[in-house]
């Protein structure tokens, strides 16, 4: 008996399934939302967050004491709009739900999390407030590849390395390459939607692609519009 079925093997049940188990019927049908511009959450990504307003303190107080979920989500625009005149912000139809894998309170009683992407949902309707966060009806169902997706059909790895090289250099942004070159296919393809700065329709469409291979061909396309380099046309 290995060290993992000694102490958790036992006739005590789990609150929450371990993120290997989790099936469609572990996913809710609400909950609470921490919209967030720009910001993306992929099935098994994992997004470090400070959380320090007091709606989204109390946002992950409520998800800790419960199955741990909140739903990522993008509103449209640049999120700079006053809700207390406009109103809540329109949201995209589609977010994830991520799980909270680690978490440390700070003496005072902000919050440092990593939410741990599960599957992505449609939002259906909000359902009012909690505490001053929004919740929603959601249905995950369309998704249900999230949770066993398979790798990737071969893409050309290459062109995409070689493109964003150009992307980030252009934006001079620092990257550890060696980090990135050690990532198998899959894991690439969630990370790198995560970590460039794509702007939120372009970070929705990642997220809506259907399968791994369609993300990568959704990235690849992202990746070659942002580069001033290429020639659109047959030469003059």
């Amino acid at each position: 008996m290995s060290l993992t079925q000694a102490f958790f093997e036992d006739d005590v049940p789990r609150l929450v399934p371990r993120l290997a188990d989790v099936t469609l019927a572990d996913l809710p049908a609400e909950v609470g939302l921490f919209p967030l511009v720009g910001t993306l959450l992929l099935p098994r990504g994992k997004l470090p967050l400070n959380v320090f307003e007091p709606r989204y303190v109390a946002l992950v107080e409520d998800a800790l004491a419960g199955e741990r979920l909140i739903g990522v989500i993008q509103p449209f625009g640049d999120g700079e709009e006053d809700e207390e005149e406009t109103g809540p912000l329109p949201l995209f139809e589609v977010g994830t739900l991520g799980r909270i894998t680690s978490f440390s309170e700070r003496m005072d009683g902000t919050f440092a999390i990593t939410l741990t992407g599960i599957s992505r949902f449609r939002y259906l309707r909000e359902s009012g407030e909690r505490r001053g966060y929004r919740r929603a009806r959601i249905d995950a169902s369309a998704y249900a590849g999230d949770l066993s997706e398979l790798p990737p059909a071969p893409f050309d790895r290459e062109h995409m390395m070689a493109s964003l090289r150009t992307y980030f250099q252009l934006r001079g942004m620092g990257v550890r390459w060696e980090v990135i070159d050690r990532l198998e296919d899959d894991a690439l393809l969630i990370a790198l939607p995560m970590i460039c700065p794509f702007p939120s329709p372009e970070k929705q469409a990642l997220l809506e692609a259907d399968t791994l291979t369609d993300r990568a061909r959704v990235l690849q396309s992202l990746l070659d519009l942002s580069d001033p380099t290429l020639d659109d046309g047959p030469p003059s």
